[in-house]
């Protein structure tokens, strides 16, 4: 059975709208209202808000920055940097196919893998299955 309901209560009504009991529930309750206005009811930004908006947005932008490790991503670049440039030192090497078949079939690599392999091991097969080997172990 049902519970009896205050006489103000009528079925089907909206939920009385409730008032957010802080600032930041207020100001957060304005600014999804601002979001519903469209066209004339929305007023026109002055350039100090919309100063003080961008301000706030950069500050809050780097400090985002800052705690998720954009230090990190500018290591990552030196990093990246260091390794074109160590590629750059290095002279070509010339590498024989019959070699790079070897390391394909012997290894189990695809063939950019077996020349990469055997150029940083200046086209010395056995030099270079000897430190795939021991480098997997």
């Amino acid at each position: 059975m049902a519970e009896p309901q205050p006489p103000d209560v009528v079925e089907g009504a909206d939920p009385p709208e409730s008032i957010p009991a802080t600032a930041d529930d207020r100001a957060a309750a304005k600014a999804m209202d601002s979001l519903d206005a469209r066209g004339e009811d929305v007023e026109a930004p002055t350039t100090a808000k919309k100063e003080v908006d961008v301000k706030a947005l950069t500050d809050a932008m780097k400090l985002l920055e800052t705690s998720s490790g954009a230090g990190a991503s500018t290591q990552k670049k030196a990093q990246e940097q260091k390794k074109k440039e160590e590629e750059v030192k290095k002279p070509l090497i010339k590498v024989d196919q019959g070699d790079v078949a070897l390391l394909v079939e012997q290894l189990d690599v695809n063939k950019v893998k077996a020349t990469e392999i055997l150029r940083a091991h200046e086209a010395d097969a056995v030099a270079a299955m000897k430190a795939w080997v021991t480098a997997a172990v």
